[in-house]
């Protein structure tokens, strides 16, 4: 996933893509000076790069199955070690950040909290938005590297069985 994610766009001209000339600079005889070649050589200032970045393509392939069992590997091993609540519902009624990290706080005492429902209502979005702390995801959207990037993960009661049938 992290593969998949990066850019590759880093380049450097070479010394056939830098502007100039490749007209001999001096004659090789007579001057004094060393032996010059062209101008674009990676040795002059102005030259191009000698073993400089290219574009190229980072991604992986991962084939879905893999995806699925990455997944609910991630997952039961996060529920054999305690990290994953199971809860009736998840909501903030105000739209406050001070409710939502006083309701976190009831749940859990841990900084970094995942918490994935089926879906969220707005207010409670307005709420967890400015908190950085804690991420919310519904079900269908949850992977596994969030799964494992997080401390605890709350699991509302709709959103089990999302992801039971997501991972059988």
């Amino acid at each position: 996933m992290r593969a998949n994610r990066r850019s590759g766009t880093a380049k450097t001209k070479t010394r056939g893509e830098v502007a100039g000339s490749n007209k001999k600079m001096y004659k090789q005889k007579g001057t004094g000076n060393a032996r010059m070649g062209e101008k674009r050589t990676p040795v002059r200032v102005g030259g191009g790069t000698a073993h400089g970045p290219k574009i190229r393509d980072y991604s992986k392939k991962v084939s879905k199955k893999t995806k699925k069992l990455a997944f609910a590997k991630a997952l039961s091993e996060r529920i054999k070690t305690g990290d994953v609540l199971s809860i009736p519902e998840f909501s903030v009624k105000d739209g406050k950040t001070a409710s939502f990290i006083k309701q976190l706080a009831s749940l859990t005492d841990s900084t970094k909290v995942m918490i994935i429902a089926a879906a969220f209502d707005g207010t409670t979005y307005l709420a967890a938005r400015n908190f950085g702390k804690a991420l919310l995801m519904t079900a269908d959207e949850a992977n596994t590297e969030q799964v494992l990037h997080y401390d605890k993960i709350i699991v509302t009661a709709d959103a089990m069985e999302t992801i039971s049938r997501r991972t059988a």
